[in-house]
C-alpha cells in the first residue's frame, strides 16, 4: 500500500517512466485497484515501446489482457493480444515473451469452455517456460495445466500439478503477484472438485500469506471467503459469519469484486442455518443483484418455510440451467431432498444416481458423504428402512472424519427414524438426542424446530392422556432434570416447562416430582 501511495503521488507530479509504471502497475493490482493496474500497464506499454523494449512492452501488454480477460472483456483482450504478437513479430529473435502471450489466449479458451484447446496451449507455455528457464511463465504454464485437466475430468492429473506449483510457491520460487494468483487459483480448483482438505490446508497458507503482507487486497477478500466457508463446515458458525462479513465489506469495492457475490451467499447461508429467514432473503437477493446464484440456498429456505411447490419449480429450473460437473453437485443434494418432500421419489432417485456417480468420478470424500446421504433418504422415503440404514451410516461415518458436525446430524437424524421404523425404539431415542444436541450446540433453530415436531409425531401415547410433549417433559422429569434443564433441551421456555409439569401433575393426579418420577417407571416412560 505504501508503495502503490508513493508511486501514485510521484506520477501525480511528474509522469513516471517505463520501470516506475510497471511497478505501479503492480502495486495497484496487489492493493486491489484492478481499474488503475490496467491503466498503468497500458501507460507502460507504450512507455516500454518508445524506448524500443519490446519484449517489456510485450509483457505489460500481457497484464493488460488478462485483467481484461478477468472481467470478461474478451475483444478488447484479443485487440491487445494481436498488438503485443504484431511487436514480437517485427523482431527477428525468440523469445520468452512468446509464452506469455500464450497465456491469456489459452484463459479464453478455458473460461469459454474448450478446456482441451485451453489444455494444448498452456503446455506450449510450459514448453518455452522451460527453454528460457522462467520460473513464472512455468508457473502459469502449468497452473494452467492443472485448471484445464480438472475440468476435462483428468482430477487426479490435475491436483497432483496443482499440488507441485504449490510447493514452488510456498518455498518463495514465485514473484508475490503471481504467488496470490496461484494460491486463490488452486484453492478454487480444488473447491471446484469438492477436495475440501486440499482446500482447507491451501486456505490457511493464502491466509498466513495474506497476513505477512497486511497492505495486500487483491487475494484478501477471497481468503476470507474460503475460510468462511470451510469454517461453516466445520461447524464455526459465529466464526464464519465473521470471516464471511468481513470478506463482504472488503469485496464490496469499490470498484466491487468479483468475489462479492460467493461472500453475500455465505452470509445468507449462515443466517438461514440459524433461522434468520429475514437476513437471509436479503442477503440471497443481494448476491442475485451482483450476479451469483442465489441457489440452493434460498431453496432450502422456501422448503423449511413449507413452501413446496416454489421449492420444486426453483430447483428444477436451476437444475436445468447447470452444464457444469461443479454446480451440479452442489444443486443435486438439495434437489434430493425437495423431490422428496413432493413425494416425486423416482426423481429424487435419478438425482441421488446422478450423485453418486459424480461422487464416483471425482473421488472427493465430501461429495461421497453427500451422495450416501442422498441415496439413503431417497431409500428412507420409498420404505427401504434397512437399505436406508445402511448408506446413512456410511454418509454419518465420511461427515464424522470431515468434521462436519451439522451434516452429520442431520444423518443422525434420518437414522433414527430408520430405527423407529425397524422397531428399535432406544437407537432412535439415541439418534434424535445426538441430533437434538448437536442442533443446539451449532444453533440450528429451523432443525431444532423440525426435529421437534418429529419427535411429537413419534412418541408413544402414555396413560392418563398427555400430550406427546408432556411425555417428553415427563421423562426428562423421571431422569431428574430441573425445569431450567428441561427447557435448555428441549429448546423452550422455562415458563413452559413449568405449565407441562403443572399439566402431569393434573392430568396423573399427582403431587410431586419423585411421584412423577416413579408413575414415569411404572409405565415405562423412564
Amino acid at each position: 500500500m505504501d508503495a502503490y501511495t508513493q508511486l501514485s503521488a510521484a506520477d501525480a507530479a511528474v509522469p513516471l517512466a517505463a520501470e516506475d509504471l510497471d511497478r505501479l502497475a503492480t502495486a495497484a493490482f496487489l492493493t486491489g485497484k484492478e481499474d488503475e493496474s490496467i491503466e498503468a500497464w497500458q501507460r507502460a506499454y507504450n512507455a516500454f515501446q518508445g524506448l524500443g523494449r519490446r519484449e517489456r512492452a510485450v509483457r505489460s501488454a500481457m497484464h493488460v489482457a488478462m485483467g481484461l480477460v478477468n472481467h470478461g472483456e474478451f475483444p478488447r483482450a484479443g485487440g491487445w493480444l494481436a498488438r503485443a504478437g504484431r511487436l514480437l513479430e517485427a523482431g527477428e529473435e525468440d523469445c520468452v515473451e512468446f509464452g506469455y502471450l500464450l497465456v491469456p489466449t489459452a484463459l479464453q479458451s478455458l473460461m469459454s469452455g474448450d478446456a482441451a484447446t485451453a489444455d494444448r496451449t498452456f503446455q506450449q507455455a510450459i514448453e518455452l517456460a522451460e527453454r528460457f528457464d522462467d520460473g513464472d511463465l512455468l508457473t502459469m504454464g502449468r497452473l494452467g495445466r492443472g485448471q484445464s485437466l480438472v475440468t476435462l475430468g483428468e482430477t487426479a492429473r490435475g491436483v497432483g500439478l496443482l499440488d507441485e506449483i504449490m510447493v514452488a510457491v510456498t518455498s518463495g520460487e514465485v514473484s508475490p503477484m503471481m504467488s496470490g494468483i496461484v494460491y486463490c487459483a488452486v484453492i478454487e480448483a480444488c473447491q471446484a472438485v469438492f477436495d475440501l482438505r486440499r482446500a482447507q490446508q491451501w486456505t490457511a497458507a493464502l491466509n498466513h500469506w495474506c497476513e505477512s503482507q497486511p497492505g495486500l487486497f487483491a487475494f484478501r477478500g477471497s481468503c476470507m471467503v474460503y475460510r468462511a466457508e470451510i469454517m461453516r463446515l466445520h461447524g464455526e458458525w459465529g466464526d464464519a459469519m465473521t470471516e464471511a462479513s468481513k470478506a463482504r465489506e472488503w469485496l464490496s469495492g469499490p470498484p466491487p469484486q468479483p468475489g462479492v457475490g460467493d461472500a453475500l451467499y455465505q452470509v445468507a447461508e449462515l443466517h438461514r442455518l440459524r433461522g434468520e429467514r429475514g437476513e437471509a432473503e436479503q442477503g440471497y437477493r443481494q448476491a442475485n443483484d451482483v450476479g451469483r446464484s442465489p441457489q440452493p440456498g434460498l431453496t432450502l429456505m422456501r422448503l423449511a418455510q413449507g413452501k413446496v411447490d416454489a421449492a420444486t419449480v426453483a430447483i428444477r429450473r436451476e437444475l436445468d440451467e447447470a452444464r457444469d460437473r461443479a454446480t451440479r453437485c452442489r444443486l443435486l443434494p438439495a434437489y434430493v431432498e425437495v423431490m422428496i418432500a413432493a413425494q416425486d421419489i423416482e426423481a429424487a432417485l435419478a438425482a441421488a444416481g446422478e450423485l453418486s456417480e459424480l461422487a464416483q468420478s471425482l473421488d472427493a470424500p465430501f461429495l461421497r458423504a453427500a451422495a450416501a446421504q442422498a441415496r439413503g433418504a431417497v431409500l428412507l422415503a420409498s420404505g427401504d428402512d434397512r437399505g436406508a440404514l445402511e448408506s446413512l451410516r456410511r454418509a454419518w461415518t465420511t461427515w464424522r472424519d470431515l468434521d462436519a458436525p451439522y451434516e452429520a446430524a442431520r444423518v443422525r437424524e434420518l437414522i433414527g427414524l430408520a430405527c423407529l421404523r425397524l422397531g428399535d425404539r432406544d437407537a432412535y431415542e439415541m439418534e434424535t438426542n445426538a441430533a437434538r444436541h448437536a442442533f443446539l450446540q451449532l444453533g440450528a433453530a429451523p432443525d431444532l424446530a423440525r426435529l421437534g415436531r418429529l419427535v411429537d409425531a413419534a412418541a408413544p401415547k402414555a396413560a392418563g392422556g398427555l400430550s406427546a410433549r408432556e411425555v417428553q417433559v415427563l421423562k426428562l422429569v423421571a431422569a431428574g432434570k430441573s425445569n431450567r434443564s428441561i427447557a435448555g433441551e428441549l429448546v423452550i421456555s422455562e415458563k413452559t416447562v413449568a405449565r407441562h409439569v403443572s399439566n402431569i401433575f393434573s392430568k396423573l393426579g399427582l403431587s410431586s416430582r419423585a411421584a412423577a418420577t416413579a408413575y414415569a417407571y411404572e409405565h415405562g416412560l423412564n
